[in-house]
C-alpha cells in the first residue's frame, strides 16, 4: 500500500517524527541504533531523564494532583486548581478508591460505572459540573466516575477490571477521546510529550502491536514499584530498556535528522516502516514525519480496535452492558467542519461493523454547529477551555443521554411515571 504524500495530516510538536508502534524486537530494530553512534543515542537519553527531584516527588507522594499507582502508572488526588471557565476555581475531590466525588443521589445504589481519561474525569470543571453529575440529576440515580487524566483507552481497561471487582456496575460508560488511541502504545509518555512545567510521567502498562503479523500483546509497567522509578534517572537503564522501543528509536532518527547519516537514518526509518506491510517514500525529515504519523495513527487505532473486543469480551462474561462515547479534542471538531476528514475513521467503521452501541460526539458537534451561523472557532469558544467547559460537559451529557437511558433495566427515577 503506497501512502499519498499529499495528504494533510495534522501533526503537533509532540506527535512530529513519533511511533509507528511499540512492536516486539526484531531483525530490523537494531538498524536504527546502528546508523546512529552510542554518544548521539546516549545524549538523546540525557534529554529524557529524570532528576532524583523529580522522581522524590512520585515516590514520596508529593505532588499536588496525583499519586503514584504501580500498576496503572497514577491515580488523582484532591486539588484546588485556577484552571475553570472564565478564570475561575476548580475543586477536584477524590474519595479513598481514587474515584470523583459523587454529589447527585450519592446515597442511592449505583448502577453505572464510567471509565476514560480527562474527559471523563472532566478536568477543569468543579465536582458538580461534570457530565456525570448532570446525568445523575437528570436521571435520579448516580454515576461513579473513574476518569484519570493523562490515561490510554488500555489503561482505562485495566482500571474496569479492578474496579468492577470491587463495586460492579451494570452499565459501564467507557470514553475515548482522540490521544487515548496513541497512548496505549507509550511505555513512557515522556518520549514523545516532554515533560511540561516540571510534569515528569511516570511509566505505565502498554500494549505492543504490528500491523503485518496482527500482533498485539499487553506489557506491565515497566516500574512497577515506587523504588524502580529511579531508574528513569539512569541514563545506562533508560537507553538499555528503551533503545528498541520504537516511539525511542523514531523520536531519536527525528532529532537527528540533519546529521550527516541522515540518508542512512532515512533507509532504517522505511525499513521499519515495511515491516507494517507498508510501501513509502522517505527521503527527507517531512516524509519521515508525515510517514511515522500515518503509520503511528494505523498502530493505536488498530490497538484500541482490539481493546474495545477484550471489553466487551469482559462484558459477556460479567453480564455487563457497555457504551462507547467518542470524544474529540477541539482541533478534531474543527478539522470536521472545515474539511469533513477525521482521524479515526477506520475506527469508527469497526465500531460500525461490529455493531457496538457508542455515542460519537464529533459527529453531535456537527449537527450542533449546523446551526449557527458562526465560524468554528467561534463555536468551539462556547463549549472547550482546552477540556470541556460546563457547558461543554452539558453538551456531552445530553448527546448520551437517550443512549444511555435505553440501555437501563428497569429505567431511571426520571423516567418512571408517578403512580
Amino acid at each position: 500500500m503506497e501512502i499519498n504524500m499529499k495528504i494533510t495530516l495534522f501533526i503537533t510538536p509532540f506527535i512530529v517524527g513519533l511511533v509507528f508502534a511499540n512492536h516486539a524486537p526484531g531483525a530490523n530494530d537494531a538498524q536504527l541504533t546502528q546508523t546512529i553512534d552510542e554518544q548521539k543515542i546516549y545524549e538523546f537519553a540525557s534529554k529524557l531523564a529524570y532528576s532524583k527531584d523529580a522522581v522524590d516527588l512520585w515516590v514520596q507522594d508529593k505532588l499536588p494532583f496525583a499519586k503514584y499507582d504501580g500498576e496503572l502508572g497514577w491515580l488523582l488526588v484532591d486539588g484546588h486548581w485556577k484552571d475553570g471557565v472564565d478564570g475561575s476555581w476548580s475543586d477536584y475531590n477524590y474519595n479513598g478508591s481514587h474515584e470523583r466525588k459523587m454529589i447527585n443521589y450519592a446515597d442511592k445504589p449505583c448502577r453505572i460505572n464510567s471509565y476514560g481519561d480527562s474527559f471523563t474525569q472532566c478536568h477543569q470543571v468543579s465536582d458538580g459540573e461534570t457530565w456525570q453529575e448532570i446525568l445523575a440529576a437528570h436521571l435520579g440515580e448516580p454515576i461513579r466516575n473513574f476518569g484519570v487524566g493523562g490515561w490510554s483507552v488500555y489503561q482505562a481497561y485495566l482500571r474496569m477490571l479492578r474496579e468492577e471487582k470491587r463495586v460492579p456496575a451494570d452499565v459501564i460508560i467507557f470514553n475515548i477521546w482522540s490521544d487515548d488511541h496513541y497512548r496505549n502504545l507509550d511505555a513512557w509518555r515522556n518520549i514523545r510529550v516532554r515533560a511540561v512545567g516540571g510534569f515528569s510521567e511516570p511509566t505505565h502498562p502498554y500494549v505492543r502491536v504490528n500491523l503485518e503479523t496482527g500482533e498485539f500483546t499487553q506489557h506491565p509497567n515497566p516500574c512497577p514499584t515506587k523504588e524502580s522509578c529511579y531508574n528513569l534517572c539512569d541514563v545506562d537503564w533508560i537507553v538499555n530498556r528503551f533503545k528498541n522501543d520504537f516511539a525511542f528509536r523514531t523520536q531519536l532518527a527525528h532529532e537527528f535528522a540533519s546529521d550527516q547519516q541522515v540518508d542512512r537514518t532515512y533507509d532504517s526509518v522505511r525499513e521499519m516502516a515495511q515491516t507494517f506491510g507498508i510501501n513509502t517514500r522517505i527521503d527527507s525529515a517531512e516524509n519521515m514525519n508525515l510517514s511515522a504519523h500515518e503509520l503511528h495513527t494505523k498502530a493505536a487505532l488498530y490497538s484500541s480496535m482490539r481493546i474495545v473486543e477484550m471489553i466487551e469480551t469482559f462484558a459477556k462474561e460479567t453480564d455487563k452492558k457497555v457504551l462507547y462515547v467518542l470524544s474529540a479534542n477541539s482541533i478534531d471538531v474543527a478539522r470536521m467542519a472545515r474539511e469533513g476528514t477525521r482521524f479515526d475513521q477506520e475506527f469508527v467503521d469497526f465500531m460500525k461493523e461490529k455493531g457496538l452501541p457508542y455515542v460519537d460526539l464529533l459527529e453531535a458537534h456537527m449537527a450542533d454547529f449546523a446551526k449557527y451561523r458562526i465560524d468554528v472557532d467561534g463555536y468551539l469558544k462556547q463549549y472547550y477551555i482546552g477540556h470541556y467547559n460546563p457547558r461543554g460537559n452539558f453538551f456531552h451529557a445530553w448527546a448520551m443521554k437517550d443512549a444511555l437511558v435505553e440501555m437501563l433495566n428497569p429505567k431511571p427515577y426520571g423516567y418512571v411515571d408517578a403512580k
